[in-house]
């Protein structure tokens, strides 16, 4: 985690919520000397403030509404990752321009599987640069993250060449 927040030097403030409702303390001392950090209750509330939105959940129901969703916000999807589960509440991606690691997965698995018909830009186009990345101050845009081995596996070890190069992080010995 502490590569990627290198990687995000303008990230001012964080706020997240807990399925439990509780402050979580090991995960605010990963962001304690990188920018403010705080726990909130009402999840409706932190997202309608927030310009980025990571959902990580094991739930089936969506933890906020679609209206507090708001022009210019940026979702990703990381827990709707098996058939039936479910982060964002209906509409939202009616109003979204959506991109995801695979579409065909993300119909069956992911957050598309609630509106299958909706056009999506496939991340691998976009890197490719066969499609371009299309987004408008007030656009509201969904990552539907599903998640792809060989992409972990690829975004992994280029993290782990960019951490030895700078030297970041721990070593941890082991047959790994």
């Amino acid at each position: 985690m502490q590569f990627s927040l290198h990687l995000l030097s303008g990230l001012k403030r964080i706020q997240y919520v807990t399925s439990n409702g509780q402050p979580n303390a090991a995960f605010e001392a990963l962001f304690a000397d990188r920018c403010a950090i705080a726990h909130a209750v009402q999840a409706d509330s932190v997202v309608s403030q927030s310009d980025i939105v990571i959902t990580a959940t094991p739930g089936t129901g969506a933890p906020f509404s679609a209206d507090a969703v708001r022009p210019g916000t940026h979702i990703n999807c990381v827990g709707a990752d098996t058939k039936g589960k479910r982060e964002l509440p209906p509409g939202v991606l009616e109003r979204a321009r959506v991109y995801a690691d695979d579409h065909a997965q993300a119909v069956q698995i992911g957050e598309m599987q609630w509106a299958p018909d909706l056009p999506c830009v496939e991340l691998g186009s976009l890197l490719s640069g066969t499609e371009q990345l299309k987004r408008n101050a007030d656009d509201i845009t969904v990552f539907d993250m599903t998640g792809l081995a060989l992409q972990d596996l690829t975004v992994a070890q280029m993290l782990l060449e960019r951490a030895r190069t700078e030297q970041l992080g721990t070593h941890v010995p082991g047959t790994w």
